[in-house]
């Protein structure tokens, strides 16, 4: 049978700040530049999760795109959407708030709930149009 690779593209809005507490405040400037703003700064996310596995013989489908929505909604958009990604999201708690760190929490919190029958093959995201992060569970 063929594998088949689905992505489903999802949205949230968020805010954050690069800073690393054992640094001063200099070294932090000059690590991570505007981005290490004492008043964060946010981004309009782009987030695409890809699963792979053979398509069902009754449906057609490797799996309903409307049930991987409601998944990747209720375990990352709804505790991410219109956050402080470094004070409100419990998985981010007392981590380095960047995109990689970021995109290995969403992989940690969706790989548990991704429907028996597929795998979670890769998490993308865009943190703008000219940097994103792309993880495959290694």
């Amino acid at each position: 049978m063929a594998i088949f690779y689905l992505t489903r593209k999802e949205h949230f809005n968020a805010a954050h700040k690069l800073f690393n507490p054992a640094w001063s405040s200099e070294k932090n400037e000059e690590v991570f530049g505007k981005c290490a703003n004492e008043n964060w700064h946010g981004h309009n996310f782009e987030l695409y999760v890809t699963v792979k596995g053979e398509p069902n013989p009754d449906t057609g489908f490797i799996v309903d795109a409307k049930l991987l929505s409601s998944i990747i909604k209720l375990h990352v958009v709804d505790i991410l959407d219109h956050r402080n990604l470094n004070l409100d999201v419990p998985f981010m708690k007392d981590k380095l708030c960047s995109i990689e760190n970021l995109v290995y929490g969403i992989w940690n919190e969706l790989h548990p709930h991704i429907p028996k029958g597929v795998s979670l093959h890769c998490i993308k995201l865009v943190e703008t149009p000219r940097i994103f992060v792309e993880y495959y569970g290694e």
